[in-house]
């Protein structure tokens, strides 16, 4: 599966949140797009505090590759 326009571009979490919510966009209006909406949110206040450059690279790559699980279905 094809990462959604942009994926390539996120290097920062900042860059990260926006890109999620942009994926959220192309989700049905309604319960599905306000749980996601959520569990960024959520996600994000649990990372906040993470300063390790690597670590943070790799919930980037992470939460790229749920997010293109989750638009394929």
């Amino acid at each position: 599966p094809m990462p959604l326009p942009g994926a390539e571009l996120v290097r920062s979490a900042a860059q990260l949140y926006r890109y999620l919510l942009r994926c959220c966009r192309r989700l049905p209006e309604g319960s599905v797009r306000r749980h996601y909406r959520h569990a960024i949110r959520q996600s994000f206040k649990a990372h906040a505090d993470e300063d390790d450059p690597e670590r943070i690279q790799q919930i980037i790559r992470r939460a790229i590759e749920d997010a293109d699980w989750v638009m394929d279905k």
